[in-house]
């Protein structure tokens, strides 16, 4: 297989797959920060996460339409006003469906998992009803397209880049929040003993709503960034939600550097087996690695000790 190449060109090969493997670790990353919180944090099995992000997405598509119609002039910074008009959309969803649903079954999985499968199920039937069916695409601005080149046989595409600093400055946000605002010491003294943090004045009910709808928000940002590697349908999300709760689970639910850790150890593995194997056959290999490693680790990579 190796012998039809040269040194040079199995080197260009290979550096062209590890930067594949970091985009696909930045997809991952920006997939499950927004679950990370929302289950790790909170305990909700969010099956309607992917819908979240679809939401996003969409979001994006019409203030592209919008830019492109009405504001030609400032289009090239269109996917900058989407992202944040993704955020405050999926968020304010994330809070309604809160206040309405999730509140009412905190402590009960099981039945958080049931009623957001239903909700991913009717938000699909309502993206379908508003969009069409069929899938969309954005338009990208130009000086997003193209590629840049390393050398004489490497190039890498700009929107990759742009995907991997989107999901690194959204880690650092995360990180920020969680570890060095008010804010992320409520979430955490709730996550240790929610009936304590009532006792001292926290307000449970609104740092978990905010929490929530945080998470949600994170996902819309991701959806919005989806559009510049593949279309937007009303099913789009269900293509996402296993691997991101994996990369959550494996990474141990609650800890930001375990999730990080895990999308880079599950995307790099995928990507180099893909050079190797079909990418079916990749990906289901890593999902048998991760299985068994969580067999033997059932808390993940980096578990957090909790007092209940």
């Amino acid at each position: 297989m190796f012998s039809d190449y040269s040194m040079s060109e199995l080197g260009a090969i290979f550096a062209m797959q590890g930067f594949a493997g970091l985009i696909l670790f930045s997809v991952f990353v920006l997939m499950a920060l927004g679950l990370a919180i929302i289950f790790g944090q909170m305990g909700v099995i969010n099956m309607a996460h992917g819908e979240f992000m679809i939401l996003g997405a969409y979001v994006t598509y019409i203030t592209s339409n919008v830019f492109s119609d009405y504001l030609p002039a400032l289009f090239s910074i269109y996917f900058f006003v989407a992202m944040v008009l993704a955020f405050i959309a999926s968020g304010l969803l994330g809070m309604a469906v809160e206040w309405a649903m999730i509140r009412h079954l905190y402590k009960r999985p099981l039945d958080t998992l049931l009623a957001t499968w239903g909700l991913s199920l009717i938000l699909q039937q309502v993206y379908r009803s508003v969009f069409g069916a069929r899938e969309v695409g954005v338009t990208i601005p130009d000086w997003i397209m193209g590629s840049l080149p390393v050398t004489d046989m490497i190039e890498v595409p700009i929107n990759g880049i742009f995907v991997m600093v989107l999901a690194v400055g959204i880690s650092a946000a995360i990180y920020i929040l969680m570890y060095r605002s008010s804010w992320g010491k409520q979430v955490r003294a709730i996550n240790q003993n929610r009936v304590m943090a009532g006792a001292v004045g926290i307000n449970t009910e609104w740092t978990d709503r905010l929490t929530f709808g945080i998470g949600c928000g994170v996902a819309g940002v991701a959806g919005s960034a989806f559009t510049m590697i593949g279309s937007t349908g009303p099913t789009a999300g269900q293509l996402y939600i296993v691997d991101t709760f994996l990369v959550v689970v494996f990474g141990g639910a609650g800890s930001l550097l375990g999730t990080i850790a895990s999308a880079f150890s599950i995307s790099q593995a995928q990507s180099i087996m893909e050079f190797f194997l079909s990418g079916s056959m990749a990906k289901v290999l890593t999902l048998l690695t991760v299985v068994g490693i969580l067999m033997l680790r059932p808390q993940g990579l980096f578990a957090l000790k909790l007092r209940k």
